[in-house]
């Protein structure tokens, strides 16, 4: 049985999807700015986005068939002590980690420099 336009499912499978960790719509507008820029220079050509129980991932993606090159994590658990927010690289090295999600995006976010 489907779901109109403006119907809820309220099935036990959208009740455990609740308690997932997920993006709010700024964290996300502001890693999907970022994305874009990259997209259009050519950069980044795929990304996925998974709402785990104990975190959220963005996978950023030079191809597809690839590992990801970044993944920008939310770990709501880590948000007293290190940040919830991190950059980790496709070797599993945290790039950043902090507090707010705009200072740690700097470490992939290159800005256009004067020469």
């Amino acid at each position: 049985m489907g779901f109109g336009a403006g119907e809820i499912d309220l099935s036990e499978g959208a009740a455990a999807a609740g308690n997932r960790v997920t993006f709010n719509r700024f964290e996300l507008n502001r890693i999907l700015n970022l994305y874009g820029r990259m997209v259009s220079d050519g950069e980044w050509r795929d990304y996925a986005i998974d709402f785990l129980k104990d975190r959220a991932v963005f996978s950023i993606f030079r191809r597809a068939s690839e590992i990801p090159i970044y993944r920008i994590e939310k770990d709501p658990r880590l948000a007293r002590k290190q940040g919830a927010y991190s950059v980790i690289s496709a070797s599993g090295q945290v790039l950043r980690r902090g507090h707010e999600l705009d200072r740690v995006l700097l470490v992939i976010d290159r800005k256009l420099a004067l020469v």
